[in-house]
């Protein structure tokens, strides 16, 4: 196995200022800025995700491609998921095929439409879909099971919510979010409004590279390379009503394989607050690792590049000698359904 790592993360700065930014807009600063800072103005593959049916539009992705630049022509691909699965599919590219360095990002603008519907599309279209039920709902349901099972109370899932808007305020990257009140409106019982991540418009970019480009590029950034000692992904059965909502087996089995164990900081794609607590629990998390310093989902969640972002400032913990070895993750589908863990070594 190549040895491959990342060198460099950017995101763009979520506010509603963004909002009325087009997809290429978001991202050219971003790709252009990355370019400048890694000194490579052309990647040996480039791998994007994205939603159409966030975008409102078939293969949105190409559209996108201009803030690349695809003329002469790249070698590029594309997965209709969260960017972290880009990234990964660009980690197994690089294990295989003869090049050293590769383009990541993930965007999306969830402000086009209504999140919590538009996430419904993906679900079973025979027995699921019809039901009519809408993310948020489905999130509950998940929430109410984990709360019978484990005993832990709706205060719990506040704190949750407080601690990662106390730590969004300390990143620039975060929305400006009032912290959350125990008497705050239900969004769907038991999750009030705070437990529900904030939707942002928003895109990530990562750099991987390998070989003598790693040391090459960190001369040139001054960056600590994050190595990616382990990385996997698994899914749960697509119906949630054939799995145990207040578990997530699929995370536990991701960060067996990846190599959780030993991790000083986790960044955690946690869109609602009761996933925190799942999520620890499958990835054995102790009290002693910290779990999202950037604020997470819950300080800022840009559908489509949430997940990437929680790689990349794993890996920018790395970056800045703030830590030696931690943990990215990302999530798909209804109710923690699909999981992706990254562990990052310095």
């Amino acid at each position: 196995m190549k040895d491959i790592a990342i060198v460099a993360f950017t995101q763009s700065r979520h506010s509603a200022e963004e909002n009325g930014l087009s997809e290429t807009e978001m991202l050219l600063p971003l790709i252009t800025g990355v370019k400048e800072q890694v000194g490579v103005s052309r990647f040996d593959f480039t791998c994007s995700g994205s939603n159409d049916y966030l975008l409102g539009a078939p293969f949105s992705f190409v559209s996108a491609l201009d803030a690349v630049g695809a003329w002469p022509p790249i070698s590029e691909s594309h997965v209709e998921m969260d960017g972290a699965w880009a990234l990964y599919e660009a980690w197994v590219k690089m294990q295989y095929a003869d090049i050293e360095t590769a383009l990541v990002y993930g965007f999306g603008k969830p402000s086009q439409g209504s999140l919590r519907e538009i996430l419904a599309r993906g679900y079973d279209p025979y027995y699921l879909a019809p039901l009519g039920i809408d993310a948020v709902s489905m999130a509950a349901l998940q929430a109410r099971a984990y709360l019978a099972r484990s005993g832990a109370k709706e205060g719990d899932l506040t704190a949750i919510a407080a601690r990662s808007r106390a730590a969004g305020r300390d990143n620039p990257f975060a929305l400006s979010l009032d912290d959350p009140a125990a008497d705050a409106p239900y969004d769907v019982a038991p999750l009030r409004v705070h437990d529900v991540a904030p939707e942002a418009d928003g895109a990530a970019v990562v750099v991987l590279a390998t070989g003598d480009k790693v040391a090459e590029i960190s001369a040139r950034t001054g960056l600590t390379p994050a190595w990616i000692r382990g990385i996997d992904h698994r899914a749960d059965p697509h119906s949630p009503g054939v799995r145990d909502l207040s578990v997530s087996p699929s995370a536990r089995l991701a960060g067996q394989k990846a190599g959780a164990a030993g991790v000083e900081v986790a960044e955690l794609h946690v869109q609602y607050s009761h996933e925190e607590l799942i999520l620890r629990e499958a990835l054995d998390l102790g009290d002693d690792v910290v779990v999202n310093p950037s604020g997470g989902p819950l300080a800022a969640n840009p559908m489509m590049a949430a997940g990437l972002i929680r790689i990349g400032e794993a890996a920018a913990r790395i970056h800045r000698g703030e830590n030696r070895r931690t943990l990215g993750h990302a999530t798909s589908g209804p109710c923690l359904q699909q999981n992706l863990v990254a562990v990052l070594e310095a």
